[in-house]
């Protein structure tokens, strides 16, 4: 009997690890940079809305993190106490100052330093801090970075120019997007007993064909927002509590209170706003087709509405480009998609693990796979103990994601 273990760490997951604070204090340094710009320029409704979003994104991704360290604190075998030492007080402290998210990063670089370099032990602490991280980033991306995109391009297409300040801040959010979405995607993998059969090809169709749908759709929002500043607003508030309803109808089980639960829905609904992201088992093509129809209709009523109420001579430079190669690039993505699940999408199997494995969740909410033989009889034999740690939410969300019925993330 063997445990297929998810703790193994090495070089390249420590690699990531660094890449990703490194991105996040790049991100943050050009917001702080764009805010600054708009201040000393005398833009202080751009100043006070780019603050404005920045915290609130901000306090979202703290409280993400704070209700996952209550969690991991009530659970026998977290990873509470490697991250924030046995210090509520300091850790609610560290939160409220906006620093959770940080020291995570932190903690995760050092405990992952410790296990590669020194070839010390625990790894499984340093594997469970880097799944918790890449969630916390992805939600992080798309609470602000997805936001400020669409804010600064729609800043230079009203302007009719582009600052060095503004292009940075664009370069770091899209550097900020890809990455995550990438991250998070590899973070699921994990999760796989075949993981190592993902190859650069994998990732590059992935990669692309989250670019070529995320991409139009900020763009068709900025595009939107250039011509009607204010009904962008109204547009957003109609269809972020309708996709965060959606997601409470899909039954979500991520969070493990009733509060952190609303908070992830109203979450799911923001991302959705600009990516489909999975989020419950079962029929989950359907549910892509009908997200992905909703929002090409969408995006070309938005495309719509700019081309109706453009300036002719402002935008001839390039009216004409932008209208065809968005929705060019958009069913590009959704092509790429399919090739993507038909090709190199894994699956699980429609009652979880492949045939062999077994889902082992003991009381403390760890996770793992155990392979068993069976003897003579047929019955199989007794698992053995289960590993000290295990990331039960990400593992759930795994699952979702790698679900038989397809359409995934």
């Amino acid at each position: 009997m063997e445990w297929l273990t998810l703790s193994k760490y090495s070089w390249f997951d420590f690699v990531f690890s660094v890449v990703g604070v490194c991105t996040f204090l790049f991100d943050w340094g050009s917001d702080v940079w764009v805010a600054t710009e708009f201040y000393s320029r005398g833009d202080f409704f751009w100043f006070g809305v780019l603050v404005g979003w920045m915290l609130l994104s901000s306090i979202v991704v703290q409280m993400f993190s704070w209700f996952w360290f209550k969690y991991d604190r009530d659970s026998e075998g977290s990873c509470a106490d490697v991250l924030f030492g046995d210090h509520v007080k300091i850790s609610c402290l560290l939160h409220v100052l906006q620093l959770g998210f940080f020291c995570r990063h932190i903690s995760a670089i050092w405990h992952g330093f410790r296990v590669w370099w020194r070839k010390e032990q625990g790894a499984e602490y340093a594997v469970y801090l880097t799944h918790d991280l890449s969630m916390l980033r992805l939600i992080e991306t798309f609470c602000e970075s997805a936001p400020q995109l669409t804010l600064m391009t729609y800043i230079m297409l009203h302007t009719n120019q582009a600052r060095t300040v503004q292009c940075v801040s664009v370069a770091a959010s899209t550097t900020s997007i890809v990455w995550m979405v990438v991250d998070y995607h590899r973070c699921l993998r994990s999760f796989l007993p075949d993981k190592a059969n993902q190859g650069w090809g994998s990732a590059a169709v992935y990669f692309l064909w989250n670019l070529l749908l995320i991409a139009p759709r900020v763009a068709a929002v900025a595009l939107f927002a250039s011509v009607l500043p204010r009904a962008v607003g109204a547009h957003f508030l109609l269809l972020w509590p309708a996709l965060a309803l959606w997601a409470w109808l899909q039954r979500t089980d991520f969070m493990e209170s009733a509060g952190g639960e609303w908070l992830y829905r109203a979450t799911v609904g923001l991302i959705w706003y600009f990516s489909w992201f999975n989020v419950s088992e079962g029929r989950t093509r359907g549910r892509s087709l009908i997200y992905h129809g909703f929002m090409a209709t969408d995006g070309l009523v938005l495309g719509a509405t700019w081309w109706a109420y453009r300036d002719p001579t402002v935008t001839r430079p390039y009216d004409r480009a932008l209208a065809a190669a968005l929705p060019a690039s958009y069913l590009a993505g959704l092509a790429l998609k399919a090739l993507y699940y038909y090709r190199f999408h894994p699956k699980l199997g429609p009652r979880g693990p492949p045939p062999g494995l077994a889902l082992e969740v003991p009381d403390s909410g760890a996770v793992g796979f155990r392979t068993f033989a069976p003897d003579q009889e047929g019955v199989s034999s007794p698992p053995p103990p289960p590993p000290p740690l295990r990331n039960a939410r990400m593992y759930r969300h795994a699952a979702h994601f790698y679900s038989a019925q397809g359409g995934g993330e």
